[in-house]
């Protein structure tokens, strides 16, 4: 196969979403390619036949842990001899551009959509490793440095609403918090556990995925987490879905053609690291493809306006991981990629 032998690196949850829906359009074309990820459920699902080294988890901000895995990185690169790295992050990126420019490869750092308005850590450190290319997804922040990539929102575009409420009432509802631990989002479930009884059937079924939010004592059927395929059919059949403002979640959600109600994560209440989440939660709002609020100010009518939301497919550019679009890629070697590199 033609095309740069690449290996795409990325953290779970959002990261390797994103990477997964940004592969069919980069330019050049990959030739055959290799993934290093965590082992999760939700990417042993979405790399299902795909050639993949399995990485230890890395937590967010943990630069301590991506260190460590320097050595591991360095072997999937070596083994798998590739000619160019791609990630979108977060911290186990890293170790893969020291190790992809120790010998050679092109690295190439695509910025998280979640950062509309300059880069994250992750990106501030990657710019530091010589010779890695840096892609922003936003075009009012790109510069000399960072070059405008393009954005997987692109793909999307606001679709004429359904009427705003089905007889009687909502009968399916998704809430979905992400699966990462340490971080709870006990507001998000008490503001909706307020305004949900006002627009929902008494027979109504609600998907509660709660990931590390404490539940005690509220009265719901918590799931932490909930099997990939799972909740997409969840979301398909949902008259509402409503999320923390991962990209991961958004994405799921408006491929199912809905416009969901986000309710961002924020690093004052001790709910993640950092804001990105109202970074996300604006953007999608900006482009008509989302419904945004904070616990405090959810309202019935807001999730009356997510639930008649629709959201379309659209056709998206190529994303040009070059300084010259038109330069040919390099052949790809006879020999294959799959290996096991597990240990």
């Amino acid at each position: 196969m033609d095309g740069p032998r690449t290996l795409f690196v990325a953290s779970t949850g959002g990261h390797l979403d994103e990477l997964i829906r940004l592969r069919p359009r980069l330019q050049p074309v990959a030739g055959q390619t290799h993934w290093a990820t965590a082992d999760t459920e939700q990417s042993r699902e979405l790399l299902a036949g795909e050639s993949v080294s399995w990485m230890p988890v890395v937590p967010p901000k943990d630069w301590v842990g991506a260190l460590a895995s320097l050595s591991q990185a360095r072997r999937v690169v070596r083994h798998s001899g590739v000619d160019r790295v791609v990630s979108t992050g977060a911290a186990m990126a890293l170790p893969f551009f020291v190790a992809g420019r120790l010998r050679g490869a092109e690295c190439h750092y695509v910025e998280s959509a979640a950062r509309s308005v300059g880069p994250s850590l992750t990106g501030r450190l990657a710019s530091r490793v010589p010779g890695v290319q840096l892609h922003t997804q936003y075009p009012g922040w790109a510069d000399d440095r960072w070059r405008f990539a393009g954005s997987v929102f692109d793909g999307y575009g606001p679709a004429a609403p359904t009427a705003a409420l089905p007889s009687g009432g909502l009968r399916r509802v998704v809430v979905t918090l992400g699966t990462q631990a340490g971080f709870s989002f006990r507001r998000s479930l008490e503001a909706l556990l307020r305004e949900l009884p006002a627009i929902c059937a008494p027979d109504v079924e609600i998907l509660w995925q709660t990931g590390g939010t404490d539940t005690t004592g509220l009265a719901i059927d918590a799931t932490p987490s909930v099997p990939p395929a799972v909740l997409k059919a969840a979301i398909e059949a949902a008259d509402l879905v409503v999320g923390h403002a991962g990209v991961g979640s958004a994405l799921c959600t408006m491929d199912a053609g809905r416009t969901p109600l986000l309710m961002p994560r924020q690093a004052a209440y001790g709910e993640h690291t950092d804001d990105h989440q109202m970074l996300i939660a604006a953007e999608l709002a900006g482009r008509g493809l989302a419904v945004q609020s904070t616990p405090d100010e959810l309202t019935a009518e807001m999730l009356l306006g997510a639930s008649a939301g629709r959201v379309a497919r659209t056709v998206a550019g190529p994303i040009y991981l070059t300084a010259d679009p038109t330069l040919a890629s390099r052949p790809p070697s006879p020999a294959g990629l799959e290996f096991d590199d597990a240990a």
